[in-house]
């Protein structure tokens, strides 16, 4: 038993998915008669590789665009009719694989990440554009097509139709939008009728509008989840943590982490640390925000604070345990701040107060 080599069997397994996509694709060309309709469902689907648009076949066939989009829509019709009348023979196996995979994946996936699952590795731009074909001419299964919305997709029909999924989506965006701050899945299932958080998961997924970062769903625009600069990065670190930390640690796990960049140096962390006014240095190189409390400034200006705010007189114990919890210094620092005449007064043996 242990001598089976199951990567190989895996490998295999997802080579005979890619046969089953290629024969499906290739028997549904088949059904077109034209060779120029072929050449626009291929050219416009990119099934070699290169999407275009109704212009460049326009150009290339001597016809307007406008004619090129009246031919996709008959050919597409065409071929949905022979997929509901069981004519295109291969298409069965296809769709079954395409269908084992959504319903791992929640009903609905982005074209890439399906395909990337289908063939068990990263995909290539031809073989994304066949799913998708498929996915437009298989009455078991929906699709959305990509634009400033949404990304392309494919669903489940049983499931939901375009403008259903659409409208699932949205309901999502609705729903995050009012909370004002990210939602964990757990918090969202709470709020939606859903059978499971992972199809809420899958719907989020195909909204170009949502973006999701260690376990919160939250606008894309919103940095805590979709953090675009070195800035927002160290934002999110820090807020993950909820602790201080040194700005090595910083890029450590800005390098670690789920961003898309995160191939910054630890000066330029360093930079930013010091230039954002929400990061404060409370230490040797150590870090927090503000809204956790810290303000910036020397130890002096700390321990000013600290004695105006009390309106009395403070003891030598109780300005260093009040220092240590907005700095992280050594107590002889504080001590050495206490002895500055110009900005404090001894009052007796232990206590001071503010010159």
């Amino acid at each position: 038993m242990n001598n089976i080599n199951w990567g190989g069997i895996k490998e295999k397994f997802m080579d005979q998915n890619a046969d089953t996509i290629a024969a499906a694709i290739k028997g549904s060309l088949k059904v077109i008669e034209q060779d120029r309709e072929k050449e626009i469902v291929s050219r416009r689907f990119g099934l070699n590789g290169q999407k275009e648009t109704l212009e460049q076949i326009g150009d290339m066939l001597s016809i307007t665009r406008e004619r090129v989009r009246q031919l996709e829509k008959a050919i597409l019709i065409r071929l949905r009719v022979c997929s509901e009348e069981g004519d295109i023979t291969e298409l069965a196996a296809a769709e079954k694989i395409i269908i084992r995979n959504l319903t791992e994946m929640g009903r609905v996936a982005r074209v890439s990440t399906l395909a990337d699952k289908i063939y068990g590795r990263e995909t290539s731009a031809a073989e994304r554009a066949g799913l998708a074909f498929l996915g437009n001419i298989s009455s078991s299964l929906s699709t959305v097509d990509e634009n400033d919305q949404y990304f392309a997709a494919i669903g489940i029909a049983e499931y939901g139709d375009t403008a259903k999924l659409k409208k699932k989506a949205d309901e999502i965006i609705s729903l995050i939008k009012g909370n004002k701050k990210p939602m964990t899945l757990d918090e969202l299932d709470n709020k939606l009728n859903y059978e499971h958080p992972t199809h809420i998961e899958a719907i989020a997924s195909i909204s170009k509008q949502l973006a999701t970062l260690n376990g919160l769903w939250g606008l894309a625009k919103w940095p805590t989840v979709n953090p675009k600069n070195i800035r927002d990065k160290i934002f999110v670190v820090l807020e993950s943590k909820k602790e201080p930390m040194h700005f090595a640690d910083i890029a450590k796990a800005i390098s670690s982490s789920e961003f898309k960049r995160k191939n910054v140096t630890i000066q330029a962390i360093h930079n930013e640390l010091i230039k954002d006014p929400r990061f404060v240095l409370i230490g040797r190189g150590i870090y927090a925000l503000d809204s956790w409390g810290y303000k910036k400034g020397t130890v002096s200006d700390i321990i000013t604070d600290i004695l105006t705010k009390a309106g009395k007189p403070l003891t030598r114990e109780e300005i260093v345990r009040d220092v240590l919890h907005a700095r992280k210094v050594k107590e002889t620092t504080i001590l050495l701040n206490l002895q500055n005449k110009k900005l404090f007064r001894k009052v007796d043996k232990n206590s001071y107060e503010v010159a």
